[in-house]
């Protein structure tokens, strides 16, 4: 099969581990795959994002760099209508982005399949924390690719209960969540059952992550177990962090590890006793609890319904009511103290993710499949048309 890939990233975060491990996935099952981005996205750093995005946000007014995003998408469009004159795919898979037809503009013009995967309500997402003035044009703009495409993939069923409700019939979503790479975590021995606890946390560091809660109830926490967090990510929210640590007189018993290459990222999980997922946005498929699971690590979760479709209570991990600050601690005490339930929980979760088939290349099967049936329901009108203009015999 042949697939033409486009996206609008621009910085290597979580978004490009999605893109890359998927196109890698494609290729090795032996599909032909052409990527089309923005052009400085091959060059960037880890954690490197737009240095003309980030002109644009801290000079102009929001409205202004809105007007920006929605001219970029004349030559997204035009890059991606070249290569598929080109390329000659027999579909074209598109990450969704606001502001970002080019997909579904090409797709029509070539008569191809669109597969959209969907990763969040971005319109809805930006307006709620006000990095969105022109709201009704970037909800219509997201609606209008969403109706358009022939398969909608939510990461989620949360979030595909979004595309629902924006008009797409349910026949056209099909929920396709993240992924990891198996090879990439090999089963760990469990650390030593006595000495220090790890918790640990990996990702972009954002002050609605509720890592702060975690330093506070650490700094009350009795000395046994002795615990140590270590986190591993930058963002935003570190210098409050490393503040906050340094206020509460815990700073030995906190590690930051800033940026972590991805090859390193195994490793560093595998030293957790605890991984934390201390909040989630309601919609998500966090790619840490997957890394985490594969990794066999004992996982505190918010208790919600896109993290149920992953993690199981007192199976695959223990969840806590979200935004209750002492049922998460009593979750990581519980945890803390009992090193054998740490061990079934790991590897409980580990076993999910091989039984699941919750890996790249499971889910690429996945997207080959529902291509293979949208490129069915293209051939199917064409076929009719060709019968219906059959000259008649005799």
């Amino acid at each position: 099969m042949r697939i033409l890939y486009s996206h609008r990233i621009r910085s290597r975060d979580g978004q490009a581990v999605h893109l890359e491990a998927m196109v890698a996935a494609l290729r090795a099952q032996g599909h032909a795959v052409e990527v089309v981005g923005p052009a400085g996205f091959a060059t960037a750093g880890l954690g490197g994002a737009s240095r003309w995005l980030g002109w644009v946000r801290e000079h102009l007014p929001g409205w202004a760099g809105e007007l920006a995003e929605m001219a970029y998408a004349l030559p997204a469009t035009w890059r991606l209508a070249g290569a598929a004159r080109r390329f000659a795919p027999d579909v074209i898979y598109e990450r969704a982005n606001l502001f970002h037809p080019a997909g579904a503009l090409v797709a029509a013009q070539r008569g191809v399949p669109l597969l959209l995967e969907v990763n969040a309500p971005l319109a809805e997402e930006r307006a709620r924390f006000g990095r969105l003035s022109w709201k009704k044009l970037a909800a219509e703009s997201e609606r209008f690719v969403w109706r358009r495409a022939t398969r909608v993939l939510p990461v989620t069923t949360v979030l595909a209960g979004h595309v629902a409700r924006a008009g797409v019939p349910p026949a056209r979503i099909a929920v396709v969540p993240n992924g990891i790479e198996l090879p990439d975590f090999p089963p760990s021995r469990p650390r030593a059952e006595e000495g220090t606890v790890i918790l640990g946390f990996i990702g972009f560091l954002r002050e609605w992550h509720g890592l702060e809660g975690i330093l506070r109830a650490l700094a009350a926490a009795p000395e046994a177990p002795r615990m140590l967090l270590r986190i591993v990510g930058e963002g935003p929210a570190r210098a409050g962090l490393e503040s906050l640590a340094h206020e509460l007189g815990i700073t030995r018993q906190v590690e930051f590890f800033g940026l972590a290459e991805r090859h390193a990222v195994p490793g560093l999980i595998a030293g957790f006793d605890v991984a934390l997922q201390p909040a989630a946005v309601p919609y998500a498929c966090p790619l840490k609890l997957l890394e985490y699971m594969a990794a066999g690590r004992a996982i505190v979760a918010p208790d919600q319904p896109n993290l149920r479709e992953i993690l199981q209570h007192d199976r695959t991990a223990l969840l806590f009511e979200a935004g209750d600050a002492a049922a998460q601690w009593r979750a990581i005490a519980t945890l803390a103290g009992d090193a054998a339930l740490r061990r079934r929980l790991g590897d409980a979760a580990r076993l999910d993710i091989i039984q699941r088939d919750m890996t790249w290349p499971g889910q690429a099967r996945r997207v080959v499949a529902l291509a293979e049936a949208a490129m069915a329901e293209h051939r199917a009108p064409r076929r009719r048309q060709t019968e219906g203009y059959a000259e008649p015999m005799g």
